[in-house]
Parts: structure tokens; C-alpha cells; sequence
């Protein structure tokens, strides 16, 4: 195999191809809810999935939160991809993200900063490919606690 069949790219390209069509920035408002469907929390969100074609993260995720009361929080989440999925490790969550034949992005992550809370997410791209919907499904030790629905569009890339 080629050099250039190894890097970070080429194999993202055969593990998991519709991810490297989220590469870019995206902007958008995240939306949590509680499981009666009433609204707990609303921000902004610029989200940047840059790939790496060399080093040992074959995805950086790059995100900048901010709320109405002026709060502004970001974030750095680097993915190794190992197999035919990609691995995250970091301060609040570990776990790992595949995807389906149908080319729908799916992660299943636990948090470490919410002791018994984990959450499965769905990413789908528009036909597009300006447009993404995400879902998140909370559940604290078995029971659903929070659903989030994520609308962003891509503003560069």
C-alpha cells in the first residue's frame, strides 16, 4: 500500500466515507429538552470537524458554545480512528461514532462529567450537504432524561 493510501484520510475514506463529508464549520442552535418535551437549555453552537491527514487523531472537532446571558464556552475533541470507527477519549465523555449503510452517523458516548449519564447520536446530512440534523438521547442510568435536537448549517468548507 501506498503511502498516501495510509494517511488519516485514506483510511477515514474506507472506514467511515460520510464523515469526511461533515468536514467544515458549521453553525447552528442546540436545543435540550426534558423527557415531558419542555425546553431546558438553548445555545448557539459553531461546530469546525477538521481531519487531520497526519498525527494520531484522524478527526478534531472544534466547538464554540454561547448563550443568551452571554456564557461562551468551547472545546477541542480529538477521535483516533481505530477499526472501522472513531474513538474519543476526553475530559466530559469516551466512546466511539460508526457508520450506517445508509451513511447516517451514529456515536455512542458516556459521559464522565455526569456520573450514569451516556447519550447515543444520530447525524444526518442533508441531500445538499449544507444542512445537518442531530439527535441526542440521554439516558441516566437506563431512563431517559433529556433529548437534544441539533439544526446547524455549514458555513464554511
Amino acid at each position: 500500500m501506498a503511502d498516501r493510501d495510509r494517511g488519516n484520510r485514506a483510511l477515514l475514506a474506507r472506514a467511515m466515507p460520510a464523515l469526511l463529508r461533515h468536514e467544515g464549520t458549521w453553525r447552528g442552535v442546540y436545543r435540550h429538552f426534558g423527557p415531558d418535551g419542555r425546553l431546558e437549555d438553548a445555545h448557539e453552537t459553531e461546530v469546525a470537524c477538521r481531519f487531520p491527514e497526519d498525527g494520531p487523531h484522524a478527526y478534531v472537532q472544534h466547538n464554540r458554545f454561547k448563550w443568551a446571558d452571554g456564557r461562551v464556552r468551547t472545546s477541542v475533541l480529538p477521535g483516533r480512528l481505530e477499526g472501522d470507527r472513531l474513538w474519543w477519549d476526553v475530559e466530559t465523555f469516551h466512546g466511539y461514532a460508526w457508520q450506517t449503510r445508509d451513511d447516517v452517523i451514529l456515536l455512542n458516548l458516556t459521559r464522565k462529567d455526569e456520573p450514569g449519564a451516556h447519550f447515543i447520536e444520530t447525524i444526518i446530512l442533508g441531500a445538499t450537504g449544507t444542512h445537518r440534523a442531530r439527535t441526542w438521547h440521554w439516558f441516566r442510568d437506563g431512563r431517559l432524561f433529556r433529548r437534544t435536537l441539533c439544526d446547524e448549517s455549514r458555513v464554511e468548507g
